[in-house]
């Protein structure tokens, strides 16, 4: 069976799709976006996240860290490993609930991700993806239940500024994604210091029919003091605050009512 490079599993989940889930975050990622909370998901290989804090000087570091200051961040699984964690929270899954399959970009893992949702999937577990539509992959797709995906800059140019990469074929992949029938939950994270054309993404968010939600999430710094921890140059934007959020939200976001069932 093909392996992936997993990077964590979260159980017991409530923010990566409806009902409670088990996120699985596959490593490697073809962007990467300033501030990204889960840096230590852009890389395709494993890394070693580094926490002088909680390093107690005991030498023993090629014997593992019993501190928790060294953590090797990447595992390589099979789908049938993957399987055997994720079924353990099935009971609590219920008609909503399933596997989050996120990242980093979980399409990059692309084989991987193929099996890992198609055991799931036979074992009566619904499967769902967050990505950033960054690649199109139809066969894939179409086994999901629902997928999330970011809109994150409006301008071309200004998404490769602050992401790596222009945003034409994420465009492009929204639209034949709405071809697909999947319900679609739309996200962008709100970076209060960049031009990000919120009003134009939540227009086009408005204009495909399978686009059951668009959310506005707050930037929040969790990712820097990872990037510190992997040694990379840290990046830190304003925290927006609660009386922007709320007029952000009032004029941009929308929620049809339909679950991702009823599409």
């Amino acid at each position: 069976m093909t392996k992936g490079l997993v990077a964590d599993i979260q159980r017991a989940s409530i923010h990566d799709g409806s009902g409670i889930r088990t996120t699985v975050f596959l490593k490697g990622c073809p962007l990467s976006c300033r501030w990204c909370h889960n840096p230590e998901c852009i890389s395709f290989e494993k890394q070693i996240m580094f926490y002088p804090e909680k390093c107690i000087h005991c030498g023993r570091c090629i014997e593992g860290c019993y501190s928790g200051a060294r953590v090797v961040c990447g595992r390589e699984m099979t789908a049938a490993e993957v399987l055997a964690e994720v079924t353990e929270d099935k009971a609590y899954y219920g008609e909503d609930g399933g596997v989050t399959f996120s990242g980093g970009e979980p399409f990059a893992q692309r084989d991987f991700l193929n099996e890992a949702v198609d055991l799931c999937r036979k074992n009566g577990i619904g499967c769902a993806a967050e990505t950033s539509l960054i690649y199109f992959d139809e066969e894939i797709l179409r086994k999901l239940d629902f997928v999330m995906a970011d809109m994150k800059i409006w301008d071309s140019c200004l998404h490769k500024e602050y992401t790596g990469v222009p945003n034409e074929k994420i465009k492009e992949n929204f639209k034949r994604l709405n071809t697909l029938g999947i319900p679609i939950v739309a996200r962008t994270p709100v970076i209060s210091e960049i031009e990000q054309g919120i009003d134009k993404i939540s227009e086009f968010m408005r204009s495909l029919c399978n686009v059951v939600k668009y959310e506005l999430l707050p930037y929040h710094p969790l990712g820097v003091a990872k990037q510190q921890a992997l040694g990379m140059e840290t990046v830190r934007f304003a925290v927006p605050d609660k009386d922007f959020m709320t007029e952000l939200k009032s004029k941009y976001e929308f929620d049809t009512g339909l679950s991702v069932g009823q599409i």
